[in-house]
């Protein structure tokens, strides 16, 4: 029986055949004008001002909110909200870059953070940012998300790793907050092998950015932004090779990478829709009328895999393994039972998110799945479903 598989490559054999075709020019590998060629697309194609490409969607997470503190948008120690339910690095930077995360429970209609529990931290504790994930390519409620930023003076933040070309009205998820992470790792929408992109609107920000992806120097940063820091620091321009303004990282990608992604940019739109297409479908074909999430008709959901809460999970996951097909847990859970969490906080219970703990997992979806895959994943599930506990 042939195994269904959570993702396959979105690179193809016929990418391969370009990139050698391109390595045959004996090209620059290294960071250079193909990616800044990349940068400008993926904007164009978001709808952004701005964007920079780094080496993956976890240290494009580590970048934005390095950014806010050397922008001095917020102010050290501040108090940030993070989802329960995302991934490790969404909380790891808070708590690496000294921080104070704030664990927001979830809704269990669109698996984001529940607004009145989001409103509650917004007034009682005051924080400065919060990372909004879209899980899974469900789309929150981003009409009130940004009203209680907007209300309580927080800055909203949007991680799209998971949900790249999923819209609000036919605005692109990444464009509502100040900025926006996305990660182009293999059995994402696309596919630079390894790869990530913050996406901003603000120009003091997008050059920040590119200085500390890059060690914390000014070789990549607008000419203006360049000048007024060497005239600050009274720094000369051979001296200006090896001065660092910023606590950088070493978190660049690479041309070869980004000559990937420009290949990749061009299937985006066609990826997104039949990912879309296959989410239906499952909504269509499983009977789980234990638990059902909410799309919004003014909703487009670019599924990055299919969601299931249902108290015989694991009976459903035991028989899709028995029939080689590959499932995960409902992402890593509660991030508030998270080892590296619990050693320096606690367990943080949380009310919504033990539902997922206890009965989430998610299905396989990519733009190869055919029809006849998602139809034996679905009856198996359905089987699941209706067997007794």
């Amino acid at each position: 029986m042939e195994k269904i598989t959570l993702a396959k490559d979105t690179i193809n054999r016929e990418d391969i055949d370009t990139l050698i075709g391109w390595l045959q020019t004996y090209p620059r590998l290294t960071k250079g004008e193909v990616t800044l060629q990349f940068e400008q697309k993926w904007s164009n194609w978001l709808g952004s001002r701005y964007s920079v490409f780094c080496n993956s969607g976890s240290s494009a997470n580590l970048l934005m909110l390095a950014a806010l503190l050397e922008a001095e948008y917020i102010p050290p120690q501040s108090q940030i909200v993070v989802p329960a339910l995302s991934w490790a690095t969404d909380l790891s930077p808070v708590m690496q870059l000294g921080l104070q995360p704030l664990l927001c429970d979830i809704n269990l209609d669109n698996l984001s953070m529940d607004l009145n529990e989001l409103e509650r931290l917004f007034q009682e504790e005051k924080p400065a940012a919060v990372i909004l994930v879209s899980v899974l390519g469900l789309v929150p409620d981003m009409e009130r998300v940004t009203e209680l930023c907007e209300k309580y003076n927080v800055i909203l933040l949007e991680d799209v790793c998971e949900s790249i070309g999923s819209k609000h009205k036919d605005k692109q998820l990444g464009t509502f907050g100040l900025m926006s992470s996305f990660s182009t790792y293999f059995g994402h929408h696309i596919s630079t092998i390894e790869g990530g992109v913050v996406s901003t609107d603000d120009e003091l920000l997008f050059n920040i950015l590119k200085s500390i992806r890059s060690h914390g120097w000014d070789r990549d940063m607008d000419d203006s932004f360049q000048k007024k820091l060497r005239s600050k620091w009274g720094v000369d321009e051979f001296n200006s090779f090896y001065t660092f303004y910023y606590q950088g990282f070493n978190l660049r990608s690479t041309d070869l990478q980004a000559f990937l992604g420009l290949g990749q940019l061009d299937k985006l739109d066609n990826i997104c829709i039949e990912r879309n297409s296959n989410f239906n479908k499952y909504i269509q074909r499983i009977d789980n009328s234990y638990y059902q999430f909410k799309v919004s008709d003014s909703d487009f959901v670019s599924s990055f895999a299919f969601p299931m809460i249902h108290p015989n999970r694991n009976t459903i996951v035991t028989k899709l393994q028995q029939n080689n097909i590959e499932t995960r847990p409902l992402i890593c859970g509660s991030m508030g039972k998270q080892p590296f969490y619990v050693k320096k906080y606690g367990v943080k219970e949380l009310k919504n998110i033990t539902e997922i703990d206890k009965n989430g997992f998610y299905l396989p979806n990519h733009a190869l799945m055919t029809d006849e895959e998602i139809m034996r994943v679905s009856t198996i599930v359905n089987s699941g479903i209706k067997s007794e506990t």
